[in-house]
């Protein structure tokens, strides 16, 4: 595996080796000593699965704060997705900056998003299936959003906005400068 510190430098694309000949690839898709050697200690205790449809469906921007906060590890299984992490920890210098990548299954690429980020995707291609890990167990009073097109965000979203598909919940989020910082 390989890890890249993206804009924000506690955000990481991770690029796990494959391995293939005319049969297909094998890849170490998780790897707890791998994750360690990178500076990253969670313990992951639940997978979740999300399918979209149709191409432009955004999903977020979400987290959960203390004490139910949790670090998300997402990977494609089909498809393709344009990844965001948004830096919401109160005092942090990168205090409302985004990181994000293009994940898909054909390259195989993962984004680690930690504790104090919110979290959003945009489907790039039909039929995607969105595959992560959490190191928390979801509590509905902990969780919280920002409206997914905040200019004072400004995330380059790679589709036109006439194209996206979200439902009433995500577009009502509210701005970063109503938002409360997270407290880790």
């Amino acid at each position: 595996m390989t890890f890249e510190r993206l804009s924000i430098p506690e955000v990481l694309l991770i690029t796990p080796a494959r391995h293939g000949d005319a049969r297909g690839w094998l890849t170490e898709a998780y790897s707890q000593r791998a994750m360690a050697e990178a500076g990253v200690h969670d313990v992951f205790v639940q997978d979740n699965h999300a399918y979209s449809p149709a191409k432009g469906t955004l999903r977020g921007l979400h987290l959960q704060v203390p004490p139910h906060a949790m670090s998300k590890l997402v990977r494609v299984a089909r498809g393709a997705i344009f990844d965001v992490a948004v830096d919401v920890r109160a005092g942090s210098p990168t205090y409302g900056r985004w990181a994000g990548a293009e994940l898909s299954a054909d390259n195989g690429q993962m984004l680690y998003v930690p504790r104090g980020f919110a979290h959003g995707y945009l489907t790039l291609t039909p039929d995607a299936e969105v595959l992560y890990k959490l190191d928390g167990l979801y509590d509905p009073q902990c969780e919280r959003g920002l409206v997914w097109n905040d200019p004072a965000i400004g995330i380059a979203w790679p589709l036109p906005q006439a194209e996206l598909i979200l439902n009433a919940r995500d577009r009502a989020f509210p701005g970063l400068v109503d938002f409360t910082p997270v407290e880790l």
